[in-house]
């Protein structure tokens, strides 16, 4: 059976000379993919490139590249290298890779793709799932496989196919290999797709042809600034020149990200702001295909990313004419900006990765003071020998399925924020939450410095995360914790601010930044070493009332904090829990009973209490 395959030791380590030259090779090859997109060759051209360096880098007798159709429902051959063009259209036509159905007849291909994890197959004439295409593999020659996925982001956009003529035990030396290439092929494929958007745009202005030659001369001068890695400021420079109008481009939250010209003639935030994002078709100002509206006396361009608006283009409009020329070109740039700020964010996440990593290394009992690991901070711009406060934040929002989208966004804006003090903080999603590890000397840099150079009061830190994490766009709240501020290891700050979080969600404060101070008696034991010590003493209370609930699945430990958060009042417990009086008091008595304690003495309730206050302790604390 096909399965993600790690097996093999790998080849030997090869001489220094070998290593240099494969290294060469590789690097050429990178390079080659590289080349090819940026000189605007096709995306048939890219992939049968990617499968051509492959079959050659790596030794396997076919390579092909499988991507979606236009139903999304297969995988069908759109690139290869050794395999006949026979075989190609009949795995196409006939036989194609489905993506939908049951999983266990998935071939290798489509496994990978839904995976994202390399598939193997040592014979696939031992391969059940590979039964339908077992005939025309054997007229092409092949007995082994390897499947990788192609991943840009955090999308599957295809699998990188490799064969060899003889059954072949693929080791982890020959998967790793060639899913590091698959990830070079995975980006050329998706700027090959965007160029190529881009040549089709262009093709769709000949109708006009009186448009054409300025029209192609716009878009080649705007592509080729991106395309020389420009940046935002040279494709405004070159439209300022086209449109003979100064430029902003804002982001979506109203951040200036690039102007050129008098600042006089573009709009103030305020009127940027008076224009909602998203585009009304019916709308009496909208212009030409609806990327382009006219405010005031101004005109905008949308720029959108995955379906998402980005950002937006902003120039005067002007006492001449604003022309259908100048119109395609406001166009033409918001693709390009478009594509410009795809590279931008492509290069974020892998920061974002790269940081998520070295955190949860550090939070996972990794030294931080390990040479390794210091190296790699290092080379992010982080100082692990200095000290650390942890700040652990959540947002509050309205459905699930905004809390990813949210986050990435939050996570953004408090990296714009620990960009701005020196030692650089490390910031990262770990465990479904914000974390920040700062530097407790920490100091802003650059225009938003303070006068007095001073290290900022991590309350004063906490309170702009939380406010940054709060302007997110569906944010409904954010809740930031503080670690104490004496000195503490890295993971002592980091449970000590992840128990004071969970501790103040669980007892109803949110939206607010909260210290281990503010949690009283709580906060304090939160920065005890073992959290077992309060479990084993909250259990000679509740040890019963928890068994119970495990066991059984009943809800007694929660009716019994509500009912003490209550007042004692069971009509209130009973509202609260949306459940009848009668309900809650058979409740109570069965946890009385359970844990052989009489709830109407005080005495008891005061024991309870305190039980309840060491488990919130002890489980917002602990660390995963």
């Amino acid at each position: 059976m096909s399965t993600p395959s790690r097996k093999g030791a790998g080849p030997a380590r090869s001489s220094g000379s070998e290593s240099h030259a494969e290294l060469r090779r590789w690097l050429e090859a990178v390079q080659a993919l590289s080349t090819a997109v940026s000189s605007g060759r096709s995306l048939r051209e890219v992939l049968d490139l990617v499968a051509d360096t492959a079959r050659s880098l790596l030794g396997f007798d076919f390579c092909g590249v499988l991507i979606p159709d236009g139903s999304g429902r297969n995988l069908v051959i759109e690139g290869w290298s050794g395999l006949s063009a026979e075989y190609v259209a009949r795995v196409n036509s006939d036989r194609p890779v489905r993506l939908l159905g049951n999983g266990l007849h998935h071939a290798p291909s489509s496994q990978a793709f839904r995976s994202g994890e390399a598939v193997a197959v040592r014979d696939i004439a031992r391969e059940p799932q590979f039964t339908p295409w077992g005939g025309v593999a054997k007229e092409q020659g092949y007995r082994s496989m390897l499947s990788v996925p192609l991943v840009a982001g955090s999308e599957v956009v295809g699998t990188l196919n490799s064969y060899h003529s003889v059954a072949h035990d693929f080791t982890d030396h020959e998967i790793e290999r060639l899913t590091l290439l698959a990830n070079h092929a995975a980006i050329a494929l998706t700027s090959a797709r965007m160029v190529e958007e881009l040549q089709q745009l262009t093709t769709s202005l000949r109708g006009q042809r009186d448009l054409l030659t300025k029209s192609e001369r716009i878009h080649e001068r705007l592509l080729s600034v991106a395309l020389r890695a420009g940046g935002l400021d040279g494709i405004v420079m070159t439209l300022a020149e086209l449109v003979s109008r100064p430029v902003l481009v804002e982001d979506a939250r109203g951040t200036v990200l690039a102007l050129t010209g008098p600042l006089a003639e573009l709009p103030g935030a305020d009127v940027r702001a008076a224009l909602p994002l998203e585009e009304d078709m019916s709308e009496p100002h909208m212009l030409g295909t609806g990327l382009v509206r006219e405010h005031g006396g101004h005109v905008a361009a949308t720029v959108r990313l995955a379906g998402e608006v980005v950002a937006r283009l902003w120039l005067p409009r002007g006492a001449e004419e604003f022309s259908t020329l100048d119109e395609r070109a406001l166009e033409h740039a918001s693709i390009v900006v478009s594509l410009e700020l795809f590279r931008l964010r492509t290069g974020t996440e892998v920061e974002h990765r790269l940081r998520g990593e070295l955190l949860a290394d550090i939070l996972s009992g990794a030294v931080a003071e390990s040479r390794p690991l210091r190296e790699r901070a290092d080379r992010l711009g982080h100082d692990l020998s200095r000290p650390h406060a942890a700040l652990v934040g959540q947002l509050e929002v309205a459905t699930e399925s905004r809390r990813p989208r949210a986050y990435q966004r939050a996570l953004t804006l408090v990296s714009e924020l620990a960009a701005t003090y020196r030692p650089r903080p490390l910031v990262a999603m770990h465990q479904g939450a914000m974390v920040a590890l700062w530097p407790l000397d920490g100091v802003r840099t650059g225009a938003a410095a303070g006068a007095t150079g001073k290290a900022e009061p991590m309350g004063a830190v906490a309170s702009s995360i939380r406010r940054a994490m709060a302007s997110v766009p569906g944010a409904e709240g954010a809740t930031v914790a503080v670690s104490a501020t004496e000195r503490q290891t890295v993971r002592q700050a980091y449970r000590t601010a992840r128990g004071a979080l969970n501790v103040a969600l669980r007892t109803g404060r949110s939206d607010i930044v909260v210290t281990p101070d503010d949690l009283g008696v709580a906060g304090l034991l939160l920065q005890l070493n073992d959290a077992r010590q309060l479990v084993a003493f909250a259990d000679r209370t509740l040890a019963g009332v928890r068994e119970h609930d495990l066991r059984r699945g009943t809800h007694l430990l929660r009716t019994l904090r509500v009912y003490l958060d209550s007042d004692l009042s069971r009509t209130e417990a009973a509202q609260r829990l949306n459940v009848h009086p009668n309900t809650v008091s058979q409740r109570l008595r069965r946890i009385e009973v359970v844990a052989d304690i009489d709830l109407s003495a005080p005495t008891t309730i005061v024991e309870v209490s305190a039980a309840l206050l060491l488990l919130d302790v002890a489980e917002g604390g602990q660390l995963a």
